[in-house]
């Protein structure tokens, strides 16, 4: 396969991962959604898939730790976002699909296409769990 199929492929995987996410999110009403988890993986991905291209002097690693921070900042807003007026906590839900959206974006870009595919049903299924009230 070419280098440019090969990283197109990685990009599309990335993308539909992260749309199944998100389209489970927004089916439930939730404010990160189909659009926003699609460009979280896209943009994880499009990061590690350039980080490789590179060569040379680029560490890989040094850009997934860059996702990571970035991500983190995204997924603070959501829960910042979402804090209620009686003092509780909204949104850690949606941050951590966020996060786990980005990881998925950079197990795809990096070509582990089965470990970004079975995390990303994992993480539905996980969705789909009941919340337990206390």
């Amino acid at each position: 396969m070419s280098p440019w199929l090969e990283m197109i492929l990685r990009l599309v995987l990335a993308a539909v991962l992260g749309a199944g996410i998100g389209y489970h999110r927004e089916r439930h009403g939730k404010a990160a959604g189909l659009r926003t988890h699609t460009c979280i993986a896209l943009g994880a991905a499009l990061f590690t898939v350039a980080s490789f291209s590179f060569g040379g002097d680029a560490d890989p690693s040094r850009v997934a730790a860059g996702v990571v921070a970035g991500v983190g900042f995204i997924g603070a807003g959501v829960i910042f976002r979402g804090m209620r007026g009686d003092g509780g906590v909204a949104g850690i839900t949606s941050a951590a699909c966020i996060w786990v959206t980005a990881a998925i974006g950079l197990a795809a870009g990096a070509g582990l296409y089965s470990i970004a595919a079975i995390t990303a049903l994992i993480t539905v299924i996980v969705m789909m769990l009941p919340k337990i009230r206390g």
